[in-house]
């Protein structure tokens, strides 16, 4: 069985940190972002809970490889992607919080 995977990015309430991420379980791990499950992680110390931007793919490694290409983008390009996708910055935790870890 293959298994699919998100690329996705986070940020704080005011959308001043971005982190970029990837995952098997975008739900989970959106979850343990905002309850702060790994409290010595970056996204922990810095509050980047917001969940602002996600892709899924057919397999972890293409989400791997897109988490990769995206974080090697400047902000300025990382912005206009998550501005394409959501311009509204809102947090879409509440559009996938049900989805099946």
């Amino acid at each position: 069985m293959v298994r699919g995977g998100y690329a996705y990015i986070t940020t704080t309430k005011r959308n001043t940190v971005l982190y970029v991420g990837s995952t098997t379980g975008l739900t989970k791990r959106t979850y343990e972002h905002k309850n702060k499950v790994y409290p010595d992680s970056f996204t922990a110390r810095y509050n980047v809970d917001k969940l602002v931007y996600y892709e899924c793919f057919h397999t972890i490694g293409e989400a791997i490889a897109r988490e990769q290409q995206i974080k090697s983008w400047k902000r300025e390009k990382k912005i206009a992607l998550i501005n394409k996708f959501n311009p509204e910055w809102k947090d879409l935790y509440d559009e996938i919080k049900d989805w099946d870890y």
